[in-house]
């Protein structure tokens, strides 16, 4: 048995992902600007609709499965942009996207939940990554509220990749993308009312900001449901650890932050966490269970009837698993769709 995976489409995927990393460290100093001025709800409701207009006529074509998944992804998503826009009033933007990037841990972590299989090394990932976020808060004192509002964010944006990944799969990116926004606008709308006349004055000075982060919103949102289909949600969140590298940067160009020794400490410690977190999902993926979209050449004795998904029991040490038979002749079957157990 040979094991390949299409490469191009991997790579693609890959720097498909470090774009929209790359895209979001610019959005963190500039949402902690115009937060001065504009309310959370406002700011999500206006990136939100004018992200939505741009995917409005790839809702032409829509399905229950497709309205459903939809719907569940822009609740979330909502909900994580609109709980990093409250964190971000309290807390600076480079140690936000630090605490942003511990998805990397959680992401495994609640992935048992699906069935997999987590390592002890995997806990050890996760203690030194809580402590690495502890080491950062004390520069400024005592853990502020913004850090639990982060921590939040982190959960919810979690929760987003590993739904993402389930039903990527089953619908065609952009009516995917354009109903998340759709629903992203009306919660946004419904939680700005109250206040969109009285800013109307901050809307008009930040139009630019505004319509950057709307571009960025439309583009982040529909990256990851193309990148999703070749890279899975474990590596996703490795990726997404380029995050705060960027966040930092740009957070240092534009607003004049900068992290303390403490500062770098914990956002060593956090990057170590993500680098143990990496090698032991690779390891339990070896040796335990794996879930992929491969094209995988199974040789056989006779030709075979295979559904979608099929489950193989055995443990993968090498990419290279040759079968053989030594009295009939092998016949290659091709299968697109597998998981081991």
């Amino acid at each position: 048995m040979t094991l390949s995976q299409p490469k191009v489409q991997h790579i693609q995927g890959i720097i498909l992902l470090v774009a929209v990393t790359l895209l979001w460290g610019t959005t963190f100093p500039l949402v902690k600007e115009t937060i001065h001025d504009l309310s959370p709800g406002i700011l999500i409701a206006i990136r939100s609709a004018l992200a939505a207009i741009a995917f409005s006529l790839h809702l032409r074509t829509l399905n229950f499965k497709l309205v459903r998944d939809g719907f569940l992804l822009g609740m979330i998503l909502f909900a994580s942009l609109a709980i990093q826009a409250i964190a971000l009033e309290t807390l600076s933007a480079n140690r936000a996207a630090f605490i942003a990037s511990l998805n990397v841990i959680l992401v495994p972590l609640l992935g048992q939940l699906f069935g997999q299989q987590v390592r002890r090394g995997m806990f050890l990932a996760a203690g030194l990554a809580l402590v690495g976020v502890g080491v950062m808060s004390w520069e400024g004192g005592m853990l502020t509220a913004g850090d639990f509002w982060m921590l939040l964010d982190v959960l919810l944006y979690t929760s987003y990749i590993l739904l993402l990944e389930a039903v990527t799969c089953n619908h065609a990116p952009l009516p995917l993308t354009a109903i998340q926004l759709v629903v992203m606008t009306v919660l946004a709308t419904l939680w700005a009312i109250p206040d969109l006349m009285g800013q109307w004055d901050g809307i008009c000075s930040n139009y630019l900001p505004l319509l950057y982060l709307a571009l960025v919103t439309a583009v982040t949102t529909w990256l990851p449901a193309i990148a999703q289909h070749w890279v899975s949600a474990s590596e996703t969140a490795v990726i997404y650890t380029f995050e705060p590298v960027f966040a930092s940067l740009f957070s240092f160009w534009l607003l004049g932050e900068t992290l303390g020794i403490r500062g770098w400490v914990g956002g060593a410690l956090i990057l170590g966490a993500m680098f143990i977190s990496q090698q032991q999902t690779n390891s339990t993926g070896l040796n335990g269970e794996i879930s992929a979209q491969e094209n995988i050449l199974i040789t056989a004795s006779e030709p075979l009837i295979l559904s979608d998904e099929i489950y193989l029991d055995f443990s993968l040490h090498n990419h290279e698993v040759n079968i053989e038979t030594n009295s009939l002749e092998k016949i290659p079957v091709l299968v697109n769709s597998i998981s081991y157990r």
